[in-house]
């Protein structure tokens, strides 16, 4: 008899699909409604792992679009340190749907948190950027010069973009009671202090990140009405949780929310969603492209996720460069383990 399963095409069914291919042949895209070429413009935003995506687009030769590139007198070896060039501005990591929305606004003058600046021994930090100036601004006029800086490159790289990588983090915030500001990290982690009065803790529900990323993309049309989005998950599981119950639980809810959203606002036009993230936690790789933290992603498990990227999303046809070769050889045995600048980690130090 003939049912919906019977010609089921082999990419549909885990025996063909999963179980009998290599684990570095794995491959679960299988369609993509538009193509990246090497001339468009990308901009890069979301939690650690988009540092990835981000570093594989430029070492292959595509637009990257960089709008907040660091000074000429800042030194080489201080430039990714300050966040330079890891993300297209210098907005660190965005590990919320509510911070995407929020760093638009706020770049274009239709919110300002009341939470304007944390001062600590005359050095002065960015609530939303923590991490930006390492030992904070020399002073409030550097800090605000710098965030008058900043909130331009935001709105050049959001205007002339043609492609918007973003990936969704964390559904786990901290946001201020007095206007609900969010935070990228728990205030007091990497800096400013801790206030139960004026800081509460949020976890999004699918309802909630929907919401925010559809009012993100619409509001986002009025400055850029061409732009196509690509969004992912990240398989970074949490580096410590606000609930109280195990960590393995708030993260299954964490990406399951993430992952659903996702699919929802994937049926929007000029959006879709390329999983990266089930390509590195795949019971096929047998966490194989976990390091032994079992958080920090191998660069085999990157490698896995943006050969496939530039398969299925983007015109190259050429084999795209990997990873610069590792001169340690007990690094490359166990293959190298990508560093990642990620505020989060910060959650899981005493």
């Amino acid at each position: 008899m003939k049912h919906p399963y019977a010609d089921a095409p082999p990419y549909r069914r885990w025996s063909r699909a999963v179980a009998a291919v290599p684990p570095g042949d794995v491959d679960p895209v299988v369609s993509l409604p538009f193509r990246i070429s090497t001339s468009d413009r990308i901009v890069t935003a979301g939690s650690c792992f988009a540092q990835h995506i981000a570093r594989h687009l430029q070492q292959n030769g595509f637009a990257f679009l960089v709008t907040e590139p660091a000074h000429p007198l800042v030194p080489a070896d201080m430039v990714e340190a300050m966040n330079y060039g890891i993300y297209s501005a210098r907005y660190g990591n965005i590990y919320t749907a509510r911070q995407l929305l929020q760093l638009l606004r706020r770049a274009y003058g239709r919110f300002t948190p009341r939470d304007d600046v944390w001062e600590k021994d005359g050095r002065y930090f960015d609530p939303f950027r923590p991490s930006i100036q390492s030992g904070g601004f020399s002073s409030l006029r550097e800090y605000r010069l710098d965030r008058e800086q900043h909130f331009a490159a935001v709105r050049r790289a959001f205007e002339e973009m043609d492609v918007f990588v973003f990936t969704l983090g964390l559904t786990e915030c901290w946001v201020s009671r007095d206007d609900g500001a969010a935070y990228p990290v728990c205030p007091g982690t990497v800096a400013g202090e801790f206030d139960e009065a004026h800081h509460a803790f949020v976890n999004f529900s699918v309802e909630d990140v929907v919401a925010d990323m559809t009012v993100f993309f619409a509001e986002l049309k009025e400055v850029n009405p061409q732009v196509k989005t690509v969004l992912t998950v990240s398989p970074v599981p949490l580096a410590a949780t606000a609930e109280d119950r195990h960590v393995l639980v708030s993260t299954t809810y964490s990406k399951s929310v993430l992952r659903v959203a996702a699919d929802m606002l994937a049926r929007q036009p000029n959006i879709f969603y390329f999983p990266s993230y089930e390509i590195v936690t795949g019971a096929f790789s047998r966490g194989d492209y976990f390091a032994d933290d079992l958080r920090s992603i191998r660069e085999d498990g990157v490698e896995h996720v943006m050969r496939l990227f530039f398969r299925h999303a983007t015109d190259r046809t050429d084999k795209p460069v990997a990873a610069e070769a590792v001169a340690d050889p007990f690094l490359n045995d166990m293959r190298k383990v990508v560093d990642a600048i990620c505020d989060e980690e910060k959650l899981d130090q005493d």
